[in-house]
């Protein structure tokens, strides 16, 4: 009886190992395409402030009229910016 008891536990105690073990190595590898995913969006943050700065110095000089092509093609790209100025990484505030 003893035996049989101590096979079973045995048989058990190896099943959680092992499925605690494959859990772990899976987590592990989602939270590495998580923190890839943080650095491509902290880029991609990156880009969309800094062109957003650079479009606004250009307006700034008011180089391009509306009645143009080149001026309706800027207005564009003005539209096209703010669209994208919406998914900018806003700072946590319970970090």
């Amino acid at each position: 009886m003893e035996i049989t008891i101590i096979v079973i536990l045995l048989i058990l105690v190896v099943t959680l190992g092992y499925t605690t073990f494959n859990l772990l190595k899976k987590n592990e590898e989602a939270e590495d395409i998580i923190v890839s995913q943080k650095e491509f969006i902290d880029k991609m943050d990156d880009h969309i402030s800094f062109s957003e700065k650079r479009l606004n110095q250009i307006d700034e000089k008011g180089m391009f009229k509306s009645d143009d092509e080149i001026g309706w093609f800027f207005n564009e790209i003005k539209v096209l910016q703010e669209g994208l100025s919406q998914f900018k990484n806003q700072p946590e505030e319970n970090a």
